[in-house]
């Protein structure tokens, strides 16, 4: 559907189990959509605003079609030139109606979260003896095939450890969210799903992936090759960590020191990294093995934010693309200081009838550009 801006077309799609373009009357009540990834939260989410009348009867009709009824699917894209851009595929969990006091004033705002939502709606009590913590996301994804996550599931990465059932047999007193997101953070990891086109959906769990081509880049204050806005930058000493432990040896029953150890995150080129002031000190890992002490350790630093945070607003019909969370992206006209590569933390769309914007957030550990230029 039309947003009103030459060379960006809404496609929304809707349905009850299997989403497909909105009706007619759905998108003559469209006003705006707004979708928002962020790498630090648990899950995708949407929002989608209507205008609504009411019929002979009293009733809203938009209401009354049950278009978008509670657990309703919705699949957000949009088309730019030729190129499909998925942003999320999703559910209905939320309805606000705002009456108003004249005709055309009254509003319908319909939000949700992405398919992940699904993962977090029933508590268990589950037993996966000998099996990894890979192995147990695995079974535990291959319940939600019929929202689009399909196998094999080739982005979760792998673990080592084992636990043998005379030493430990791994528990799940949580919803299968909750379950896979504690699992993905006491090994370093991160957990999200994310659309590979409409309706359907990529499952990943592994360390946070900082390698690829980066994205044409962000540019500020560069003429007419600029493309974003409201352009801050900000540099916080105090937000990397270095943590420290002991593991309790069983047989000679001796504390055992883990010395600092590295992120699992893959650091971006800069000629200086922030080093960590603050330390932490883990009280977990004395009762475990030595793997799993050290992956606590490891899992908390890598946990810790960035010193380097930018954010802005893009305007895409000059940046041409859809800005995507989880990989690299380019920002010049900054100083040598802050140019340079980042990891795109968060990204907001905002789409209206001729508006189309993006906020973002992005980070890294260290200040000084390296490359002598970027990809535009």
């Amino acid at each position: 559907m039309l947003s009103g801006l030459l060379g960006v077309r809404l496609l929304l799609w809707i349905g009850k189990t299997i989403p497909r373009p909105a009706s007619y009357e759905v998108m003559q009540a469209f006003t705006g959509a707004e979708v928002i990834t962020d790498v630090d939260q648990p899950g995708d989410g949407f929002q989608l605003s209507f205008t609504i009348g009411k019929t002979k009867r009293g009733e809203y009709g938009l209401l009354k079609s049950g278009a978008l009824d509670h657990g309703s699917r919705v699949v957000i894209g949009v088309l730019m030139g030729a190129t499909l851009e998925p942003l999320i595929n999703g559910v209905v969990f939320h309805q606000q109606v705002s009456p108003g006091d004249r005709p055309g004033t009254s509003t319908l705002t319909v939000s949700g979260r992405d398919v992940s939502v699904m993962l977090d709606l029933e508590k268990k009590d589950d037993a996966f003896t000998n099996h990894r913590d890979s192995d147990i996301v695995k079974s535990i994804l291959a319940n939600y095939v019929r929202f689009g996550i399909r196998p094999p599931y080739d982005d979760v990465t792998r673990t080592a450890d084992t636990p043998p059932e005379i030493e430990r047999i791994p528990r799940q007193r949580e919803t299968d969210l909750a379950c896979i997101r504690r699992l993905a953070k006491d090994n370093g990891f991160v957990f999200f799903i994310e659309p590979v086109t409409m309706g359907l959906n990529r499952a990943y769990w592994g360390p946070e992936n900082r390698i690829g081509l980066p994205q044409p880049a962000l540019s500020h204050d560069l003429g007419s090759a600029t493309n974003v806005r409201n352009l801050r930058v900000m540099n916080d000493a105090l937000a990397p960590i270095q943590a420290k432990g002991t593991y309790l040896d069983p047989m000679t029953k001796t504390r055992i020191p883990i010395p600092p150890l590295p992120s699992l995150r893959l650091p971006l080129l800069t000629t200086s990294q922030v080093s960590a002031r603050r330390t932490e000190r883990l009280r977990c890992t004395a009762n475990r093995n030595p793997a799993r002490a050290v992956s606590a350790l490891v899992a908390e630093v890598t946990g810790a934010p960035e010193a380097i945070t930018v954010e802005g607003e893009l305007d895409a019909v000059r940046y041409g693309r859809v800005l995507r969370p989880r990989r690299l992206v380019g920002v010049r006209g900054v100083g040598r200081s802050y140019n340079g590569d980042y990891f795109v933390r968060r990204v907001t769309h905002r789409i209206q009838r001729g508006v189309y914007t993006q906020t973002f957030k992005l980070s890294r550990g260290g200040t000084g550009a390296v490359a002598p230029g970027m990809r535009t």
